[in-house]
Protein backbone atom coordinates (compact mmCIF):
# COMPACT_ATOMS: atom_id res chain seq x y z
CA UNK A 1 0.00 0.00 0.00
CA UNK A 2 1.27 3.46 -1.01
CA UNK A 3 2.39 5.63 2.26
CA UNK A 4 0.46 8.93 2.94
CA UNK A 5 2.97 11.08 1.98
CA UNK A 6 3.30 9.23 -1.53
CA UNK A 7 1.56 11.06 -4.51
CA UNK A 8 0.07 8.15 -6.44
CA UNK A 9 -0.23 8.66 -10.39
CA UNK A 10 -3.24 9.91 -11.87
CA UNK A 11 -4.23 9.78 -15.31
CA UNK A 12 -3.32 12.02 -17.78
CA UNK A 13 -6.18 10.22 -20.61
CA UNK A 14 -8.11 7.49 -20.90
CA UNK A 15 -9.04 6.74 -24.64
CA UNK A 16 -11.18 3.83 -25.28
CA UNK A 17 -10.35 1.91 -28.11
CA UNK A 18 -13.87 0.03 -29.48
CA UNK A 19 -12.16 -2.31 -32.69
CA UNK A 20 -9.69 -3.92 -30.11
CA UNK A 21 -11.75 -3.43 -26.95
CA UNK A 22 -8.61 -1.85 -24.69
CA UNK A 23 -9.07 0.89 -22.61
CA UNK A 24 -5.79 3.14 -22.91
CA UNK A 25 -5.10 5.10 -19.65
CA UNK A 26 -1.87 6.75 -19.72
CA UNK A 27 -0.53 8.10 -16.05
CA UNK A 28 1.09 11.18 -14.71
CA UNK A 29 4.27 9.09 -13.64
CA UNK A 30 4.63 8.42 -17.79
CA UNK A 31 2.82 4.61 -17.39
CA UNK A 32 0.48 3.91 -19.76
CA UNK A 33 -1.64 0.22 -19.61
CA UNK A 34 -3.96 -1.64 -22.32
CA UNK A 35 -6.86 -2.78 -20.11
CA UNK A 36 -8.89 -5.23 -22.21
CA UNK A 37 -12.88 -5.16 -21.46
CA UNK A 38 -12.79 -8.34 -20.36
CA UNK A 39 -10.27 -7.85 -17.96
CA UNK A 40 -11.51 -5.11 -16.50
CA UNK A 41 -15.20 -6.68 -16.63
CA UNK A 42 -13.79 -9.95 -14.82
CA UNK A 43 -11.93 -7.63 -12.06
CA UNK A 44 -15.13 -4.73 -11.31
CA UNK A 45 -15.00 -3.55 -7.93
CA UNK A 46 -18.39 -4.16 -7.39
CA UNK A 47 -20.13 -5.94 -4.58
CA UNK A 48 -21.73 -8.30 -7.33
CA UNK A 49 -18.05 -9.41 -8.25
CA UNK A 50 -15.55 -8.99 -5.37
CA UNK A 51 -18.71 -9.81 -2.86
CA UNK A 52 -18.58 -8.33 1.17
CA UNK A 53 -15.25 -10.30 2.59
CA UNK A 54 -12.93 -12.67 1.25
CA UNK A 55 -14.35 -15.77 -0.19
CA UNK A 56 -17.42 -14.63 -1.80
CA UNK A 57 -16.04 -13.17 -4.98
CA UNK A 58 -18.52 -14.53 -7.81
CA UNK A 59 -16.03 -16.01 -11.19
CA UNK A 60 -17.01 -13.91 -13.72
CA UNK A 61 -17.80 -16.01 -16.78
CA UNK A 62 -18.70 -16.07 -20.50
CA UNK A 63 -17.08 -12.03 -21.14
CA UNK A 64 -14.68 -12.68 -23.56
CA UNK A 65 -16.79 -10.18 -25.93
CA UNK A 66 -18.09 -7.33 -23.66
CA UNK A 67 -17.89 -4.19 -24.72
CA UNK A 68 -17.55 -0.50 -22.77
CA UNK A 69 -20.34 1.11 -23.68
CA UNK A 70 -20.16 4.52 -21.69
CA UNK A 71 -17.66 5.63 -19.14
CA UNK A 72 -19.25 8.24 -16.49
CA UNK A 73 -16.78 10.20 -14.03
CA UNK A 74 -17.14 10.09 -10.09
CA UNK A 75 -15.96 13.31 -8.76
CA UNK A 76 -12.28 13.47 -9.75
CA UNK A 77 -10.74 10.08 -9.00
CA UNK A 78 -12.76 7.72 -10.50
CA UNK A 79 -14.64 6.42 -13.30
CA UNK A 80 -17.73 4.23 -13.50
CA UNK A 81 -17.53 2.06 -17.00
CA UNK A 82 -21.24 0.61 -18.35
CA UNK A 83 -20.51 -2.60 -19.65
CA UNK A 84 -22.76 -4.11 -22.87
CA UNK A 85 -23.98 -6.82 -20.61
CA UNK A 86 -25.42 -4.32 -18.33
CA UNK A 87 -22.87 -4.03 -15.56
CA UNK A 88 -22.24 -0.76 -14.21
CA UNK A 89 -22.00 -0.74 -10.72
CA UNK A 90 -18.04 -0.95 -10.47
CA UNK A 91 -16.22 2.57 -9.56
CA UNK A 92 -12.79 2.24 -10.40
CA UNK A 93 -10.68 4.36 -8.79
CA UNK A 94 -7.33 5.56 -9.99
CA UNK A 95 -5.09 3.59 -8.02
CA UNK A 96 -7.17 1.15 -8.51
CA UNK A 97 -6.94 1.04 -12.32
CA UNK A 98 -3.25 1.74 -11.66
CA UNK A 99 -2.85 -1.46 -9.84
CA UNK A 100 -4.81 -3.55 -12.19
CA UNK A 101 -1.98 -2.14 -15.07
CA UNK A 102 0.73 -2.69 -12.80
CA UNK A 103 -0.49 -6.42 -11.74
CA UNK A 104 -2.19 -7.34 -15.36
CA UNK A 105 -0.18 -10.74 -16.44
CA UNK A 106 -0.79 -11.71 -12.78
CA UNK A 107 -4.03 -11.26 -12.38
CA UNK A 108 -5.14 -12.49 -16.07
CA UNK A 109 -3.25 -15.42 -15.39
CA UNK A 110 -4.68 -16.49 -12.36
CA UNK A 111 -8.24 -15.68 -14.07
CA UNK A 112 -7.69 -18.25 -16.56
CA UNK A 113 -6.75 -21.13 -13.78
CA UNK A 114 -9.89 -20.21 -11.95
CA UNK A 115 -12.04 -20.70 -15.22
CA UNK A 116 -10.14 -23.70 -16.05
CA UNK A 117 -10.80 -25.35 -12.30
CA UNK A 118 -14.38 -24.46 -12.32
CA UNK A 119 -14.41 -25.80 -15.63
CA UNK A 120 -15.99 -22.64 -17.09
CA UNK A 121 -15.64 -20.47 -20.12
CA UNK A 122 -14.72 -17.08 -21.12
CA UNK A 123 -17.06 -17.61 -24.46
CA UNK A 124 -20.30 -16.06 -23.85
CA UNK A 125 -23.34 -18.72 -23.70
CA UNK A 126 -21.01 -21.64 -23.87
CA UNK A 127 -21.90 -24.47 -25.64
CA UNK A 128 -21.28 -27.54 -22.68
CA UNK A 129 -18.82 -29.86 -23.83
CA UNK A 130 -19.89 -32.42 -26.00
CA UNK A 131 -19.94 -35.96 -24.05
CA UNK A 132 -18.04 -39.10 -25.78
CA UNK A 133 -21.06 -41.59 -26.57
CA UNK A 134 -20.48 -44.28 -24.71
CA UNK A 135 -21.72 -47.86 -26.53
Amino acid sequence: MPGPDKTNPIPTEIKLRQKSRLMEIAFSDGKVFELPYEFLRIHSPSAEVRGHGPGQETLQIGKKNVEITAIDAVGSYAIQPIFSDGHSTGIYSWDYLYELGENQVMLWDQYLRQLADAGASREPMAEAPARPKTK
